[in-house]
């Protein structure tokens, strides 16, 4: 006889939707579980497989990891203040773990050309994977998880056929969801930017950012405390500057283990002003391009994605971890709350998580498109606008006041001392009275030497726009002024950056509407030299 789920780990909050139509699953009206197999031991399978074991000790749980339990891969993992309600009332589990063993800091430091910028209200926690993992073994074990390393999984879920549902939580490189790729249709976004993985015994103070630039190219570090005496410490760069470096020796196609070695002297030497001449901790540590993963579905017949499986975002912000047990919690409650009816549980669970991972992501592609960009901004901005222009790309100035009034005031001081002591939007430019431009003074642009252009809805039509910029200003009368409009915020953005940055041209970037906080978020931030509204 099967088991029934008992009460859910919390309610749900949100409407479940039909699933589309057309999509047939093969899992029985009213299917109940009482065996699951999850397949991977990162946090999100670990803290699932707790948490519905928990829920009901009479459900069977295995758990299988390819891995030994001490082998972990990576150094740190970070979670923001403001997004841990959910896993917290699921289990305080990782709660504890981050009051026990963590670090906490509140201000996000810049440094650059010599200067050391701090924004606050930035409340942050890390600690270290290991850690983290070894606690969630030992709660998993605790509430009778079957927990099986060292284990192989086969790829074709026939193989599993005996478990009522599968858990598909391992990893982005998910051998199970390429498996249903034709059902689960995922999609791959790959980063322009190449990154590395290390740790290092220097502490930080917090979340710091650090920017060289060396006899090879602009180099950047996301450096982070994870103990009392270790930092995560992952660097950014070009392709073409880590070409020139020669940093593209090594043999990444290997099997996980052995590091870049001479990348980490290279790193070493040209941070080492910066981290006091500490070394540089190594842990499968291989340049990479970070790989935006969606899917369309989440599950086909009895197998589930969770975390990494189903969805990444860039880890600027500091998200992957978090959306795997977040996805872990909505799980476990789908299947409670559905309790008789699988089928259900699992659509319930697609149609919970996919929104708030939506946002996620789409939060952080402006993020890993600045650091695809950063080299460019390095060289064009002195340190306060170049930390404005980072923290603000993805929230605007009225929400980082609210969290540094400080760190704004001091911003905006830097661009009254620059001119004449004149707010943003009152400072004149040109013919023009302030910034801000009025209906009438953009309809006479609409008709005057102005080159229009609409920012494409894809960063991927991006550069034919470019070669049309290119083309225009390298006319016998090059236009004085570009007016960008359409697109998206980032398109026009990346746009107007690319007149301003790479052709020394003003720009005007023109949104359907353009309250005060965007307009001043534009100017402050070096985005655009006017803005404008096309409607009041």
């Amino acid at each position: 006889m099967r088991n029934k789920l008992l009460t859910p780990v919390h309610a749900l909050t949100q409407d479940v939707s039909e699933p589309e139509s057309g999509l047939v699953l093969d899992v029985e009206a009213g299917a109940m579980v009482s065996r699951i197999a999850c397949v991977g031991g990162g946090p999100g399978g670990l803290f699932f497989a707790a948490l519905i074991k928990q829920a009901d000790p009479s459900v069977e749980v295995t758990l299988f990891e390819r891995n030994r339990p001490e082998d972990t891969f990576g150094f740190g993992v970070v979670f923001s203040d403001a997004t841990l309600a959910a896993i917290h009332a699921a289990d305080p589990v990782l709660r504890t773990a981050l009051a026990e063993h963590g670090r906490h800091w509140d201000d996000i430091e810049v440094r650059l050309k010599g200067q050391r910028i701090r924004c606050g209200g930035n409340g942050m926690a890390a600690i270290t994977r290991k850690t983290l993992l070894e606690l969630l073994h030992r709660r998993a074990e605790e509430v009778g998880v079957e927990l099986r390393f060292s284990h192989e999984v086969p790829a074709d879920p026939a193989q599993l056929a005996d478990y009522d549902l599968i858990v598909a939580a391992d990893g982005a490189n998910s051998r199970l969801r390429d498996r249903l790729a034709d059902v689960l249709v995922p999609e791959v976004e790959v980063a322009t930017a190449k990154f590395i993985w290390f740790g290092t015994n220097y502490l930080f103070d917090g979340l710091t950012f650090v920017h060289e630039h060396g006899p090879h190219g602009t180099f950047a570090v996301h450096g982070y405390p994870i103990s009392d005496s270790v930092s995560t410490f992952i660097v950014e760069t070009d392709e073409e500057s880590w070409r020139r470096a020669g940093l593209d020796e090594f043999d990444t196609a290997q099997p996980p283990g052995p590091s870049d070695e001479k990348t980490r002297h290279y790193l070493e030497k040209l941070f080492a002003e910066q981290i006091d001449g500490h070394e540089l901790l190594v842990n499968n540590s291989r340049w990479g391009n970070f790989r935006t993963l969606r899917t369309r579905r989440w599950h086909s017949g009895n197998v589930v994605l969770l975390g990494d499986a189903a969805h990444t975002a860039h880890f600027s912000v500091g998200s992957g971890t978090k959306m795997a047990m977040e996805d872990a919690v909505a799980l476990a409650d789908s299947l409670l709350a559905h309790r008789d009816d699988l089928a259900s549980a699992l659509d319930a669970y697609e149609a919970a998580r996919q929104p708030s991972v939506a946002k996620i992501q789409g939060a952080a592609r402006p993020s890993l498109s600045w650091w695809e960009h950063f080299g460019r901004y390095h060289d064009a901005f002195e340190p306060t606008r170049f930390a404005f222009h980072f923290i603000s790309r993805s929230i605007g100035k009225e929400r980082i006041a609210r969290r540094d009034p400080e760190f704004v005031e001091q911003v905006v001081q830097d661009w009254r001392a620059a001119h004449e002591g004149r707010d943003p939007l009152d400072t004149p430019f040109r013919e023009f009275g302030g910034r801000r431009l009025t209906a009438a003074e953009l309809a006479a642009l609409r008709s005057e030497g102005c080159l229009w252009l609409t920012a494409p809805e894809s960063e991927a039509q991006l550069p034919e726009i470019f070669g049309e910029l290119a083309d225009a200003l390298g006319d016998e009368t090059p236009p004085d002024l570009v007016a960008v409009h359409g697109g998206t915020p980032l398109t026009r953005s990346l746009l107007a950056e690319q007149a301003r940055l790479e052709h020394g041209v003003p720009v005007l970037i023109v949104e359907d509407a353009m309250d005060d906080d965007r307009a001043e978020t534009l100017l402050l931030s070096g985005r655009a030299d006017l803005v404008a509204g096309e409607r009041a």
